[in-house]
């Protein structure tokens, strides 16, 4: 019976997902995988206090309609048919030291991102078809523009050169409406490769997207898409044309002050006409670089992490008729943490954005030399929460002897960058991701928190929590400047930089996953950070950006935390350290 079995729930599967296309469907759950490291189960490392969820980065489709899902916590991919979820799923393990936060798959190349293009394949041999190797291949893709594209899509971008962050310039950044956005190119499974130009309107509320062939990219469109929505237009990235030739945008709803951000993907008709859009469940759910795939039949997946597991959604469908606005009905983000009452802060140095953005590079660009004491012994330390994490950030595994970039991520640690590099120099052990555990005294580097306190030039750590009463909000995100941040309270903070041309946000941030596990340049798009509940905040002693030192003015206790605040980093009591707020 039980094949029996199988099949009538792979039917279920099927007419579900047509229903989850047409009118107003709700969204379906495809499949689940549970925390564990079995063959239904993914890489989960829970939340604790101030950190959000670990688990996977990315999910994408291949040729078959299979889905992909990366696993990077069991260094490992693992794929499925949606359409029998019941199936036992294939699992695919990466190759040794292979730290990747993205995805695409295209033929019989998996193609992944950790800061730079990698292609796999299955290594060949075996009887085993459910569990392969995965081992690197010599090709070109970094100089296919439809790979480069492919990983553009949710910002898996080298973020280019810094010189213009820091040559002065951070007073009067250039808007990002003003850049032109870059061309895309898109190799469909509905029409082969396609080239993608997108022209927004002046009041950034409407665009029209222009579709042509590769082999025609510079003459007549096969199609133009227009597209409007409520309030302003953030990313917009060509992702599908599937095999019945309806195409597929994702893009952002971006509120001017103080409303609900939205992404969704739009669907049109093979000449062009907006048939709706797929709204993506954002709210809630921890930050993830490839949340929304769509395969060659046209279903729409929303990869949702979840306390024990994860979810693959099949979205519903919702009809837009005509050249109607896209409204996306965004549900409420929760009510912010309470904000700690805190005194006097005065910044160690006096403090201008130049030397916000300066400090902030300086973590993420300083070069160290891997020594065995900063390396530490193997095995090394197990982190509770989930076995085979270990204590070593991911970046630093098997460099030993070698020069590697960043300042580390540490569990619980902060200080200045002259510290730390110190500390490091005399043995002491780089970096700890340990989040289920206590912080520990022998490791060193800064936790996402730490790291913007320190570019903020603040003697003292203030955590997620904390931030908000050293800041004000930007409500409106256009007026984001070099040296904001994005800060969640309770869960993690990032170090605004700039706007791309793609109306992504490129940040710096520490993280033990995202980076992974040290001071690291990323892009996201706008949307997926403010519907998931990160508030754009501007340190206070930045408001009137004056070059000069400024002082917080004093809540309660102002005298006794002046005299704490005033304490040189590397003075500060071990006990002190050890018993801040832990943070991502």
């Amino acid at each position: 019976m039980r094949p029996l079995k199988i099949c009538a729930l792979a039917l279920w599967f099927v007419f579900a997902l047509a229903a989850a296309r047409e009118a107003g469907a709700a969204d379906i759950v495809v499949k689940r995988f549970d925390s564990g490291d079995g063959n239904n189960a993914v890489g989960v490392v829970e939340a604790s206090e101030d950190t959000e969820i670990d688990g996977p980065q990315a999910m994408t489709t291949d040729d078959n309609g299979d889905v992909y899902l990366l696993d990077q916590v069991n260094a490992r991919i693992v794929s499925f048919d949606p359409k029998s979820p019941a199936a036992e799923p294939r699992i695919q393990s990466f190759p040794d030291q292979l730290q990747p936060t993205d995805l695409v798959v295209r033929k019989a190349d998996i193609l992944v991102w950790d800061g730079s293009i990698h292609t796999l394949q299955a290594r060949t041999g075996g009887d085993n078809t459910s569990y392969r190797g995965l081992e690197e291949v010599n090709t070109r893709a970094a100089d296919d523009r439809a790979v480069v594209s492919a990983f553009a899509q949710m910002g898996s971008v080298d973020p280019g050169s810094s010189a213009d962050l820091l040559d002065g310039r951070t007073r009067a950044v250039t808007p990002a409406r003003s850049l032109p956005r870059p061309r895309q190119y898109v190799a469909s499974r509905g029409a082969g490769t396609v080239v993608v130009d997108v022209n927004a309107g002046t009041d950034r509320s409407r665009a029209q997207i222009e579709v042509r062939r590769q082999a025609d990219a510079d003459g007549a469109p096969m199609a133009r898409l227009g597209m409007r929505v409520r309030d302003r237009l953030g990313a917009i990235e060509f992702l599908e044309v599937d095999r019945n030739g309806r195409m597929y945008v994702f893009a952002e709803n971006i509120p001017a002050s103080g409303g609900k951000a939205g992404a969704f993907v739009a669907r049109y008709s093979p000449t062009g006409a907006l048939e709706g859009v797929y709204e993506l469940p954002l709210i809630n759910v921890p930050l993830s670089r490839r949340f929304v795939a769509v395969s060659v039949n046209g279903d729409v997946y929303f990869l949702r992490t979840q306390s024990g597991g994860v979810e693959i959604l099949g979205v519903g469908f919702r009809p837009v008729e005509g050249d109607k606005v896209i409204d996306i009905r965004t549900a409420a983000a929760p009510p912010p943490a309470p904000v700690p009452a805190h005194g006097l802060i005065t910044a160690v140095r006096p403090l201008t954005r130049q030397r916000v953005v300066e400090t902030a590079f300086a973590f993420e660009q300083i070069q160290w030399l891997v020594s065995p004491s900063a390396y530490g012994s193997d095995p090394d330390t197990v982190c509770t929460g989930f076995n085979g994490r270990i204590r070593r950030p991911a970046y630093i595994q098997g460099k030993m002897g070698q020069q590697v970039r960043g300042i580390p991520y540490c569990w619980g640690c902060h200080g200045s960058l002259d510290l730390i590099r110190n500390r490091i120099e005399h043995g002491v052990l780089a970096g700890n991701i340990c989040t289920h555990n206590d912080p520990r005294s022998d490791t060193t580097g800064v936790d996402c928190s730490a790291f913007v306190s320190a570019a903020w030039g603040l003697s003292t750590h203030f955590t997620t929590v904390a931030i908000p009463s050293i800041t004000q909000p930007v409500t409106d995100t256009s007026d984001l400047r070099p040296g904001d941040a994005f800060n969640k309270p309770g869960s993690h903070v990032m170090l605004f930089l700039r706007f791309t041309p793609s109306h992504m946000a490129e940040v710096m941030e520490s993280s033990p996953g995202g980076c992974p596990g040290r001071v690291c340049r990323n892009v996201y798009p706008l949307a997926s950070l403010l519907a998931r509940g990160y508030q754009p905040v501007r340190f206070r002693a930045l408001v009137n950006d004056n070059g000069e030192g400024a002082e917080i003015p004093p809540t309660e206790n102002a005298e006794a935390k002046a005299q704490k605040a005033a304490q040189p980093v590397a003075k500060a009591p071990r006990r002190e350290r050890l018993s801040r707020p832990r943070e991502q």
